[in-house]
């Protein structure tokens, strides 16, 4: 089982104006990957109250963190920095696949600038705001996260497949 948290960046959504479609949709989507969310919260577009919550996050030893907004343009768009300010190594090729699956949808994809990098022993990636770019993006990067977290938590060695004898 993977033990996962969900943070939705908004500040609508922290007040209490918005409904978070897009947090219901990573708690819809993570069973794909047999995962479970035990921790969730909807904070403000502020980046130390966003850091810090990751960083309480990692120290429980959640598996994987998913973020949802604040990776665009606005001011107030901050969850990338608030992410590169607790990682402590970056896993780019992560955001390159979100990137890349949904610039063949719409090309406003290239305007993410949403990172992944691990704390610890915790995967932490930052998802697009809306549910609909939420879906593609984890449906883009689920095939390959199960093994990339057994690898982080130590239950796997390697990404190479075994050689075939002849």
């Amino acid at each position: 089982m993977i033990r996962v948290g969900v943070i939705t960046a908004s500040d609508k959504g922290s007040r209490g104006e918005r409904i978070d479609l897009s947090g219901e949709a990573i708690k819809e989507m993570v069973g794909q990957i047999d995962g479970q969310v035990v921790e969730y919260c909807i904070l403000p577009d502020d980046k130390d109250t966003i850091a810090g919550k990751l960083r309480e996050y990692a120290d429980l030893g959640l598996d994987l963190v998913l973020t949802t907004g604040g990776t665009g343009f606005s001011p107030r768009d901050v969850t990338p920095e608030a992410t590169l300010a607790v990682v402590e190594r970056l896993a780019p090729g992560i955001a390159e696949v979100m990137r890349l699956e949904s610039l063949k949808k719409t090309p406003k994809a290239m305007l993410s600038r949403a990172v992944a990098g691990i704390r610890g022993r915790t995967l932490i990636i930052n998802l697009p705001g809306s549910p609909k770019a939420v879906r593609e993006c984890l449906e883009a990067v689920f095939p390959g996260l199960p093994h990339g977290l057994q690898i982080l938590k130590g239950e796997a060695s390697e990404c190479a497949e075994p050689a075939h004898k002849q």
